[in-house]
């Protein structure tokens, strides 16, 4: 039996947020405000979410899927590594992610923030290389959407 092919995928979404770069980064550096918005879902329950917001720190979070969901019970984990962070301009991440202990993912995440007159632009950069052999980027890309839109709800 083979595995299927690893597929590779980059995609960009950029927004534009009524808020300074300097709140719009606080919602990525400061573990509290993140998980609210990046880990906490009406789909699942967070089991862990830590944070060591600097170059070299890690990234961790850990969810179960709840009941009426397609993949009901089944365990989450994200692990990432920062590995560049320029303060409310820039972030960088490498991460690995698994479902029900099979690993599915690995990536590298750039988020680029821009002072505007309305307030900040920002562009997020996801490379991607997905293992499971399914429509990972599709849903990735729907996934990265609705994160980068509940971080708008987050900062206002």
């Amino acid at each position: 039996m083979s595995s299927p092919p690893v597929i590779h995928d980059t995609f960009t979404i950029n927004r534009s947020y009524p808020a300074v770069p300097e709140r719009v980064f606080a919602a990525f550096a400061q573990a509290d405000k993140k998980r609210r918005w990046f880990a906490e879902s009406d789909s699942h329950v967070v089991e862990a979410f830590e944070q060591e917001f600097r170059v070299g720190g890690s990234e961790y979070l850990e969810y179960r899927y709840k009941p009426g969901s397609p993949f009901a019970g089944v365990v989450v984990k994200s692990e990432g590594r920062f590995q560049d962070i320029l303060d409310n301009r820039r972030v960088v991440t490498a991460s690995l992610m698994t479902l029900g202990g099979k690993r599915i993912s690995a990536s590298l995440v750039t988020l680029e923030l821009s002072s505007t007159a309305e307030g900040t632009d920002l562009t997020c950069t996801f490379q991607g290389a997905f293992f499971e052999g399914a429509d990972g980027p599709k849903i990735r890309v729907m996934g990265w959407r609705h994160l980068l839109e509940k971080l708008a709800n987050a900062i206002g």
